[in-house]
């Protein structure tokens, strides 16, 4: 005879919790300008305590000596001063055609697509900030390429939202379910599958399926002939789901009008870069219109007046703090996208004097964050979603972090200078007899990068250059 039982027994767990304060730092810095003048307006409206005036430049943060301070082993001066953005100052075009095109104008934007369809579906508070965190960690293909242990972890930590792994894995369920198909998957296998499942139940979809869950693979190796003896396909069918699985979108995120990662929607750039003829940069930091903040006046002298009233007292109190905690979230931005700015371009000064993307030298989150002295995730935030104008175009933050590979004669070399040179190969290839990934390996071997063939599929596929076999004309 078997008896049950109840026990109960207590866990003890250690968690972050942010103040409000800490919460509402992190959620300006992340913010870029646009977004942030928008927050700042509501605040202005909602918080009678907090007064606002227009202003050409509102200056949080100019008490910082930029124009003084050497980096440790860098003898380079990078000044900055903030200033107010003006649309004529973006460059009409730049030396480098291969880059991706820029598109500015009024154009519905990757994000404003997801949040439409967040719209459609009854979320609640809690759900819409797990699909918010999530959107925000898709990649430049549109996909999530995070465990749920991981997300769950990130935002309980630099969020503070209290969220279980079955919590993140139920939104993250509706979020695969937006257009475009195949968008928020976990993997390019997952995103392909979520795409065949979209068609329908055909008997070619249902071959699609079995091929991409099955034989992977095989697909990626273009085995299609091994695939065909696997099932018992005919040549009819073998073409047919092979033109199939072609019209699959391996990037979702570029269908709703981004290349690469860039939205087609105005972009506004959080910095401006200055290179004069000489060499010398400097940089500012685009304010916007943003406006001046101060706490009101007639606020702060009601506070006497309603010493005898607990309510209106309280009331008084929580809108100076609030406009307080602004100003003073406002300040830290500055302080940190100033200093972040400064070590980015300190390391890659090369790059901005003159725009040549093979002098971006190796260059880590983590290197930034120990030359600022700020946190990696500080530094995480600040280069997320946030673009520079430069005299050679306008770029991403992240676009100056390069991952670092070190050859047999113990040289740093960046994986971005590597991607460049095996592009020039295969652009310069006899496309009737386009090079293997093994040719390709001896080719950049002679130009001094020795790379294994794996790893220059790797890159290759970084770069969306099908294999040999699909470039041959």
């Amino acid at each position: 005879m078997q008896r049950q039982e109840n026990r109960n027994t207590q866990k003890q767990s250690q968690r972050t919790r942010l103040t409000p304060q800490q919460m509402l730092n992190v959620k300006v810095t992340e913010m870029p300008i646009n977004q942030l003048e928008e927050f700042v307006r509501n605040q202005v409206i909602e918080n009678p305590a907090l007064e606002s005036t227009p202003s050409d430049n509102a200056d949080y943060g100019s008490d910082i000596p930029l124009s003084s301070n050497r980096e440790e082993g860098d003898d380079r001066v990078v000044e900055s001063s903030s200033m107010t953005y003006a649309e004529d100052r973006i460059p009409v075009g730049n030396n480098y055609s291969d880059r991706p095109e820029r598109v500015f104008g009024n154009t519905e934007s990757f994000l404003d697509k997801l949040n439409e369809q967040i719209g459609e579906h009854d979320l609640s508070e809690k759900q819409r900030e797990i699909i918010n965190y999530l959107i925000g960690s898709l990649d430049d293909d549109g996909l999530l390429r995070k465990s749920i242990v991981e997300l769950t972890d990130e935002m309980t930590v630099y969020e503070n939202i209290d969220v279980a792994p079955e919590e993140v894995a139920d939104v993250l369920k509706i979020l695969q379910s937006f257009d475009p198909p195949g968008i928020g998957a976990q993997s390019l296998q997952q995103c392909l599958l979520i795409q065949i499942d979209r068609k329908g139940k055909g008997r070619i979809q249902q071959l699609m399926h079995t091929v991409v869950a099955n034989y992977y693979d095989d697909i990626k190796k273009n085995h299609i002939s091994h695939i065909q003896t696997a099932l018992g396909l005919d040549d009819e069918e073998k073409e047919q789901v092979r033109a199939e699985l072609r019209r699959l979108n391996p990037k979702p995120g570029s269908s709703l009008g981004e290349t690469q990662g860039f939205s087609i929607n105005r972009i506004i750039p959080d910095f401006i870069v200055d290179t004069d003829d000489s060499g010398r940069v400097t940089f500012s930091l685009n304010s916007g219109n943003l406006p001046k903040l101060s706490v009101a006046p007639s606020y702060e002298e009601s506070l006497s007046e309603y010493q005898n009233n607990p309510s209106a007292l309280s009331f008084t109190k929580k809108g100076i703090d609030s406009a307080r905690g602004l100003i003073s979230a406002l300040e830290q931005r500055q302080r940190t996208m100033t200093l972040t700015m400064k070590a980015i371009i300190q390391w890659q000064y090369r790059f901005f004097q003159d725009g040549d993307e093979t002098d971006l030298r190796p260059m880590r989150l983590k290197d930034i964050a120990d030359r600022t002295g700020l946190d990696i995730s500080t530094i995480s935030r600040v280069t997320n979603v946030k673009y520079a104008q430069t005299r050679w175009g306008v770029f991403p933050l992240r676009f100056f972090f390069v991952d670092k590979y070190t050859n047999e004669n113990g040289e740093e070399l960046s994986t971005k200078e590597m991607k460049l040179a095996l592009k020039d190969i295969i652009d310069h290839e006899d496309k009737k007899h386009p090079l293997s990934d093994i040719a390709l390996q001896r080719e950049m071997k002679a130009r001094g990068y020795d790379l294994a063939r794996r790893t220059i599929a790797k890159y290759r596929d970084q770069m969306g250059i099908p294999k040999a076999i699909l470039r041959k004309e």
